[in-house]
């Protein structure tokens, strides 16, 4: 085994046989096999964000079928979505890319100060398709947090005796929290460690920025000169609140940016230590060509020795 997978993996000593296989699945699929990096293409936005929203500008992605030719030809590490677009693609393409099953998801038709989401799949769902593991979100800041880790405690036990991956995605969202401290590097970074906390094999956060939200956490930042004015080095620091790097930390694509906006923050992932991306709307809602020849660049950079 490739001596990146194989020292990512003995992170995860306390995982069964089953859990290790599919995370080495994971890590050796597509374009960076072998590299300890991850691409992976979410698809959830027709149920987060409503279908003419995520896939207007490209018609095409209203098919489920496109989101599994799409990550395979691009060489992604693996395909995540709800249980209805992988229901409607996961014979077709069994066997061709790792997949993911969001099991929790909500919807923007009524508008919350603290969100929260429904469970809509289950692990008898994912071992049904033959997925490798589970998505669940969790919402650090929301009224409804302690509900969520009580769920995805729940759901990671019964995923990880049926020796299935676990991936948080861990979005701080709330009435307590600014909008700008949704992103805050304080927050991202504590939202990563409450993931990695219940348990998470994977984490996904969004890209921090350098305000600091709480009070608390600011005098602690300043006394002990933590630095955070570059991305790379906030990333380097979301990744060491993460068991110091002994996680797997990989960030969102967020909202549709130009190729040399995306390709600079891929780069600053990368320099920090970063573990990858796991890139949406920036992909599928360009034209397959023009999303081929951007992953192909993200994965260049990512495949490079730093």
């Amino acid at each position: 085994m490739n001596k990146n997978v194989q020292e990512i993996l003995s992170w995860y000593g306390s995982d069964n046989p089953g859990t290790l296989t599919n995370l080495s699945r994971l890590l050796n699929h597509g374009k960076l096999a072998g590299t300890g990096k991850l691409v992976i293409l979410p698809v959830d936005q027709g149920f987060e964000h409503g279908p003419a929203r995520s896939f207007a500008s490209n018609p095409p992605a209203y098919d489920p079928r496109y989101h599994f030719e799409l990550a395979i030809e691009a060489g992604c590490n693996a395909y995540a979505a709800p249980l209805g677009f992988l229901e409607a693609g996961a014979r077709e393409f069994a066997g061709e890319i790792p997949l993911l099953l969001k099991v929790n998801d909500h919807d923007v038709l009524h508008d919350e100060q603290d969100p929260n989401q429904a469970l809509t799949g289950s692990v008898e769902d994912a071992l049904r398709l033959g997925c490798v593991g589970i998505g669940f979100t969790i919402y650090p800041g929301s009224a409804h947090r302690m509900e969520m880790y009580q769920q995805i405690r729940a759901y990671a036990e019964e995923a990880k005796r049926c020796g299935l991956v676990v991936v948080i995605w861990a979005y701080a969202r709330g009435a307590g929290l600014s909008k700008k401290g949704e992103t805050a590097i304080d927050v991202t970074g504590y939202s990563a460690q409450i993931a990695a906390q219940l348990g998470a094999h994977i984490i996904k956060v969004k890209l921090p920025s350098a305000h600091i939200e709480q009070e608390a956490a600011r005098k602690v930042y300043e006394k002990e000169q933590i630095p955070i004015g570059t991305l790379t080095e906030r990333v380097r620091h979301v990744v060491q609140c993460t068991f110091n790097g002994r996680r797997i930390v990989i960030f969102s694509g967020g909202p549709t940016e130009s190729d040399e906006t995306i390709l600079n923050e891929i780069r600053s992932i990368h320099n920090g230590g970063g573990f990858g991306s796991i890139i949406g709307r920036n992909s599928f809602q360009r034209p397959k060509s023009d999303a081929l020849r951007l992953f192909s660049s993200i994965m260049e950079i990512y495949g490079e020795v730093i």
